[in-house]
């Protein structure tokens, strides 16, 4: 009994010692992206709202002015995307039960 503790203690302290550089590496990244915004922040966020809304304001009469060319091609765009959605669905299933196929 006392040899499978001592395996056992001597395969935690090996685990251990081989994890310890990804954790260090994990911490180091996890203290940077993981902290929460600084009031600083918040301030680049409130001019780029700013922003967005001067650019949305010029983009109102533009919805009507969009050609056929450029319609479609948002259509065309839109079906990709969405097509390639469900096929990285189906891959991950790895089948295709559970989808009207």
């Amino acid at each position: 009994m006392s040899q499978y503790i001592a395996k056992a203690t001597a395969l935690a302290n090996t685990v251990a010692a081989l994890a310890r550089p990804q954790l260090k590496e994990f911490w180091k990244y996890a203290k940077v992206e993981l902290s929460p915004p600084l009031p600083g922040d918040f301030k680049k966020v409130q001019k780029s709202t700013k922003n967005l809304k001067t650019d949305v304001k010029g983009l109102g009469g533009r919805l009507g002015q969009v050609t056929v060319r450029e319609a479609w091609l948002n259509i065309l765009v839109t079906v990709e995307v969405i097509s390639w959605f469900y096929m990285g669905e189906v891959i991950g299933r790895r089948h295709f039960v559970g989808y009207k196929v």
